[in-house]
């Protein structure tokens, strides 16, 4: 077999994953080549898309200060971040997956997270704490909640920019505008190469040791209709057009064993009238995540879940697959004038689907609500917040709850009777997908008969086993780092040796 261009590593895709990996195999002396399907303007993955939080493991708030470039003792007197240990991190992951998450992959997710993070820093991430996101002020500090405290400057645009200007400063080569059509193997099994298309036709690229970083299936309507279910072709999708499952369908063609959440993914609420793929100037402002101080209704007026089961950060990703199921796969946010102020950046962007009134009959006719059910709904849910119950705190699960009524609402209830009142228009936006090729602690691709494909390497979306219906928020990010640099660094380390 000829071949046109020779490269020690090759990383398929450019999100976070993909570019940690890059950064990684550059780092330990490989020359890296990174494979995008995108044209470079509508490069970064879904990671641009994001908020760019993420989720990782501290003791105190010493550990946290050395991310930041600086970080004043008044700033410091003013913030209450608590501490999020390795056993509360891995705890919440097994909670929210039912048990279901492979306890090697969570146990590397949790363990290494806090050194990735050092790491980036070193590598031109910028941090900061998320203020606006993940705090509120309480006693005149701001406290944190939710183990959920720093985000990337300038969210996922300010993350896929830095880590973009990170790997093109190491020497990589990038290839935008190019789809990888197949996988070569030696007769051994182990990797030889790839076969990629693009303007200037179809080439061969030798190298032993590939990096699959391309991002799940969610941009695939029938994928979606054929792992998730009926409906999914229908869900907006928030980021990307270009995650189609390419790089899953070639590791599965060569024998790739299927693991994890198949019929599982990220869902959330989303702007009813957003577009079908993610807008880059909105970006994740299209999400609608304060609905623990309201009630959410569908267009038959019934609520239909717990807004108050737990903080956002545990249920908002389970949420979208809900909404998905209600009439028409819209639902309706509903809040009073009492808890506007407590409502997330995103409720006052001007593209919002929101209407406004002074009466909740008005309100419902304005949302094309049916106006009867609504207002006994609501009728209910007012007569069932226990008055006797815990004081109303934003910052803590508070306890403040309803009584009789089902679905119930677990914290943070307050009474809706202080117009004005605010109604924001959702559906369900999918973000990505759980199920991937299963890996091994060193972030090689695993067969069907339990063996490693030698030279075959994985990380982010394309790993399947780490989260089943559904996750901590900020964990996504993290573990395409956390196992983007282990793939990056092993994979340098077969081709050198």
């Amino acid at each position: 077999m000829d071949f046109d261009i020779k490269k020690d590593v090759i990383v398929v895709g450019a999100g976070n994953a993909a570019l940690t990996a890059a950064l990684s195999a550059l780092e330990n002396g490989a020359s890296v080549l990174i494979i995008e399907k995108a044209p470079i303007h509508l490069r970064g993955g879904n990671s641009y898309f994001s908020g760019g939080l993420f989720r990782f493991s501290y003791n105190q708030i010493n550990d946290v200060k050395v991310l930041f470039d600086s970080f004043s003792d008044h700033e410091n007197s003013k913030v209450d971040i608590g501490s999020y240990t390795e056993s509360k991190y891995y705890s919440d992951i097994m909670s929210v997956t039912e048990g279901l998450s492979d306890p090697t992959l969570a146990r590397i997710l949790v363990t290494q997270s806090y050194s990735t993070m050092l790491w980036l820093k070193e590598k031109g991430i910028k941090w900061i704490l998320s203020y606006g996101r993940q705090s509120f002020l309480e006693n005149d500090k701001h406290k944190f909640w939710g183990g959920l405290i720093v985000e990337s400057v300038g969210g996922g645009k300010g993350l896929s920019d830095f880590e973009f200007g990170a790997v093109e400063k190491a020497h990589a080569e990038i290839m935008y505008d190019t789809k990888v059509i197949e996988i070569f193997r030696k007769d051994s099994g182990s990797i030889l190469g790839l076969k990629i298309r693009n303007k200037d036709g179809v080439k061969n690229i030798k190298s032993n040791s590939v990096i699959l970083a391309s991002g799940g299936f969610e941009a695939d309507p029938q994928m979606r209709a054929s792992y998730l279910g009926v409906g999914w072709e229908l869900a907006k999708v928030r980021g990307t057009r270009f995650n189609t499952g390419d790089g899953l369908k070639l590791a599965l063609d060569i024998g790739a064993q299927p693991y994890g959440n198949w019929s599982g993914c990220h869902a959330v609420a989303w702007d009813l009238n957003a577009p079908s793929f993610g807008d880059r100037v909105i970006a994740d402002l299209y999400q609608k995540h304060s609905y623990q101080f309201g009630v959410i209704v569908n267009i038959d007026g019934k609520r239909f879940v717990d807004e108050g089961a737990d903080f956002r950060n545990y249920t908002y990703v389970k949420y979208g697959r809900e909404i998905l199921s209600q009439p028409q796969r819209v639902a309706f946010q509903i809040f009073d004038s009492k808890t506007r102020h407590l409502l997330r950046d995103e409720y006052f962007i001007p593209q919002a689907s929101v209407e406004t009134s002074d009466n909740l009959d008005d309100l419902a006719n304005k949302l094309g609500i049916s106006r009867s059910n609504f207002l006994n709904t609501i009728e209910e849910y007012n007569s069932s917040v226990n008055s006797n119950s815990n004081n109303f705190n934003p910052s803590i699960l508070d306890g403040k709850s309803t009584n009789g009524i089902n679905p119930p609402k677990s914290n943070w209830a307050l009474t809706l009777d202080t117009p004005p009142y605010y109604g924001y228009a959702v559906t369900c936006g999918i973000t990505f997908t759980f199920g991937g090729v299963r890996i091994n602690e060193l972030a090689q691709v695993i067969d069907t008969e339990d063996k490693v494909i030698e030279g075959l390497y994985a990380a982010g979306e394309v790993v399947g086993g780490l989260f089943y219906n559904n996750y901590p928020g900020g964990s996504g990010l993290m573990a395409g780092s956390v196992f983007g640099k282990i793939a990056g660094y092993n994979s340098a380390r077969h081709f050198l040796n």
